[in-house]
């Protein structure tokens, strides 16, 4: 082989592996479209959609549940850094998958107030979809809810904290950091079922294994509270 077929074969190969990369960039990279900070909810669906609601809808059949589901629930389990996903299915509750936590901020025990870096425990909703997140995708809480609002007034708190979000990426100041590909998912799933239909339940541990126990120390109500989270907890018994 002379010093021009080695050139030829060089070039073809070099064009070969530029189109082999192109083709996997074009079936596993997701780039934001349009311009992140600029997209909607709907450019968000259109966008991930053909590439996560099959997987979605097959997770679905293969528990029985329909899809989209009427209601969803996040049960957290800050202690075990896991969400499990569960779907309601007429009058019971079945569980769909879990979800590791990529990161999060803090200890066990509830947020009290503005920059204690502390994810908080309870029930709550989801209030909102943000599809500009600097994390990604991000879904905000409705934090501080009745519960926090009412001990915080009692304890003159002024400050109990706002903004707590689930969101992709793995850095966390409070919310519940559950990287890109989760998030992705979770996103889209909150999306079809409807905001007002989904719940979120945060735990310091699991309450399947045992009763939650306040730390030493943790204001009085916090026994309640997680009389609370028990309770609320009973619907995904596994």
């Amino acid at each position: 082989m002379d010093g021009m077929d080695v050139l030829k074969h060089k070039a073809i190969f070099t064009a070969l592996l530029t189109m082999a990369t192109t083709l996997v960039q074009a079936n596993w990279d997701y780039p934001d479209s349009p311009k992140k900070g600029y997209r909607t909810i709907n450019d968000v669906v259109k966008h991930y959609s053909p590439i996560l609601e099959p997987r979605i809808s097959l997770m679905f059949e293969q528990v029985g549940v329909q899809y989209p589901p009427e209601q969803i629930a996040m049960f957290a389990l800050k202690e075990e850094m896991q969400v499990e996903l569960w779907a309601k299915d007429e009058e019971s509750w079945v569980y769909i998958k879990r979800y590791d936590i990529a990161k999060i901020s803090g200890k066990s025990g509830p947020k009290l107030r503005e920059g204690d870096h502390q994810v908080p425990e309870g029930i709550y909703q989801v209030i909102g979809l943000n599809p500009n997140s600097k994390y990604h995708l991000s879904m905000q809480l409705n934090y501080p809810n009745e519960f926090d609002l009412k001990y915080a007034q009692l304890e003159k708190r002024n400050r109990p904290g706002s903004n707590i979000f689930i969101h992709g990426k793995a850095k966390s100041v409070g919310c519940l950091a559950m990287g890109d590909i989760a998030i992705e998912e979770l996103f889209l799933l909150v999306e079809r079922a409807q905001i007002q239909n989904v719940q979120v339940v945060i735990s310091p541990s699991d309450p399947r294994k045992g009763p939650l126990v306040p730390r030493h120390g943790q204001p009085f109500w916090v026994m309640q509270l997680y009389r609370n989270i028990e309770k609320e907890a009973q619907k995904f018994g596994r």
